[in-house]
């Protein structure tokens, strides 16, 4: 009742953001975490009901450093105009872009078993010439531009190429680096290097910095805000015809490369 009489004090408001899954851009059946589904959650978490923080519930092995930097600039953008703290708790995982959006956050809380960490940048495909060659089909490819055929599966690699595209994914671990650094940088022990991809469990990241300790959401808001807080979840409404079960096949895929991620960190 007290939230609908304005001349009586209100309860303090957490809202609760659900970030849960594999991070991917919006036209990806399935894929849980993207920038476009998330902006409005993200706005109504920030701007509805003056919260005293926002919370973030984080669960993800990560995915696009594109949707994991912006979905952070969207996060830290909307918590420094409405001056609101946030407050990122770490379910199972938050590795790679899921380490990237609990970055976003002013104080990360872990479970004891959490994984968290996995600074780097990946790119996996697979190598097809000498298979195709085995059964007698030839590639043709005509190109207009000698880099269109990049890294084709279909043909041999070619060592420019390879080293090509570590230069991009050396300039997108920069990119990694420097937004934990700006965010955790004063916290973070000298001298170690973090930025290997490497991953730990929940109380050994809270010893290096990368999280500030282990804690559980409710209890831990209580403790901030009062056993008063209003915690109130929020997440990305699916569509109609995919919580009908539509585009099985498409979600399928992207839950088995989600299984996949989750596997390099033993989940």
């Amino acid at each position: 009742m007290k939230r609908f009489l304005p001349f009586l004090p209100q309860d303090p408001l957490v809202p609760v953001v659900r970030l849960n899954g594999m991070i991917a851009a919006s036209g990806r059946v399935g894929a849980a975490l993207n920038d476009a589904a998330l902006a409005p959650v993200l706005e109504r978490a920030f701007t509805r009901g003056k919260p005293k923080a926002v919370a973030l519930q984080i669960n993800s092995p990560g995915g696009s450093p594109v949707q994991s930097s912006l979905i952070a600039a969207r996060i830290r953008r909307l918590a420094d105009e409405n001056k609101v703290p946030v407050h990122a708790f770490v379910d199972d995982v938050a590795a790679s872009g899921g380490y990237w959006l609990a970055a976003a956050a002013d104080h990360i809380w872990v479970d004891d078993c959490s994984i968290v960490g996995s600074i780097g940048v990946i790119s996996a495909s697979f190598g097809f010439h000498e298979f195709i060659g085995r059964y007698g089909v030839e590639r043709r490819v005509y190109t207009a531009g000698e880099s269109k055929s990049f890294l084709d599966p279909f043909r041999p690699e070619r060592p420019e190429d390879v080293e090509r595209l570590r230069r991009v994914l050396e300039q997108l671990h920069v990119a990694f680096k420097a937004h934990v650094t700006d965010r955790r940088g004063a916290k973070l022990p000298e001298g170690q290097d973090l930025f290997t991809g490497d991953f730990w469990a929940g109380s050994q990241a809270v010893e290096l910095g990368l999280a500030d300790g282990v804690a559980h959401l409710v209890p831990k808001m209580k403790e901030i805000y009062g056993d008063k807080v209003r915690l109130v979840p929020l997440g990305i409404r699916k569509p109609l015809f995919q919580r009908l079960g539509a585009h099985l096949a498409g979600a399928a895929l992207a839950s088995a490369e989600e299984r996949a991620l989750l596997a390099r960190y033993g989940l």
